[in-house]
């Protein structure tokens, strides 16, 4: 996606889907805390919006997301790294792994540093054959962060995650593929299309969708039979759904259901 718009992040509605876009192209949506304010901002706004029933992130131009703007992070000053992680990537990242809707990142460049923290707070990444994941910090003495010491041991398993930190070596999309960190690797010509029906179809989904994300991730911290003790309670939940109505009706009536997110 690409547009002429000054504003450093874009966002669109079309058929239940949020269209984010980071749009900074000449630094390769590079992102400065300003941005990052504006996107949280949009994050949440899309969060409480009834109508959008799932989120596409992307980047304008060439790139995903090549992380933090490190000349504007210089002309900051005296502003600790800490601090502007938790002014910044931190509630972003935060807010897309805790949302109840399906966030998809569509990678259509690189994404770098912070920028694969992003992709990786996201539940599905559809990639451009071209594009690639750098997980850069090693290269300039500074520690995994944007949530990366969290999701990396779990998308790519402890080892893998240990090399990518000390390393910082690219991971192409024929890897990313292989390692199974990707749900589909696309031409680049087709990945807005292929990201848009895959897309739509989640925003026809049920509020069961939103739930079982919530359960996938809470039973990362659980023991077996705390997991078991939390899909009953999210069960319920998704029981006394009109959607759970809708979908029962449905089957019985030997039709598609037609899910409202309710």
């Amino acid at each position: 996606m690409s547009s002429d718009s000054k504003d450093p992040v874009l966002v669109k509605r079309e058929n239940g889907v949020a269209w984010i876009t980071l749009n900074r192209p000449e630094v390769l949506n590079a992102c400065d805390i300003a941005t990052l304010k504006k996107l949280n901002s949009v994050l949440k706004e899309v969060e409480t919006d009834q109508s959008t029933r799932c989120v596409v992130i992307t980047g304008s131009g060439r790139a995903f997301c090549a992380g933090a703007d490190l000349q504007s992070l210089a002309q900051r000053g005296n502003v600790s790294l800490d601090d502007d992680l938790k002014e910044g990537f931190n509630p972003v990242c935060s807010r897309i792994f805790n949302m109840e809707k399906p966030v998809i990142a569509m990678i259509n460049g690189v994404a770098a540093g912070a920028g694969m923290g992003i992709a990786f707070a996201c539940d599905l990444r559809i990639m451009s054959e071209g594009a690639r994941f750098v997980e850069a910090f090693g290269k300039v003495g500074l520690v995994p962060d944007s949530g990366a010491t969290f999701t990396m041991p779990r998308l790519l398993g402890i080892t893998k995650a240990m090399e990518l930190a000390f390393t910082g070596e690219a991971i192409d999309a024929s890897e990313a593929d292989r390692m199974g960190i990707v749900n589909k690797i696309v031409p680049g010509d087709k990945l807005e299309s292929e990201t848009r029906t895959f897309a739509e179809k989640l925003a026809k989904g049920p509020k069961g969708l939103g739930l079982s994300k919530r359960a996938i991730h809470k039973a990362l911290s659980l023991e077996f039979d705390s997991a078991l003790e939390y899909e009953a309670e999210l069960q319920q939940v998704a029981g006394s759904s009109e959607d759970n109505k809708e979908g029962v009706i449905a089957f019985r009536e030997k039709r598609n259901p037609n899910f409202t997110g309710r």
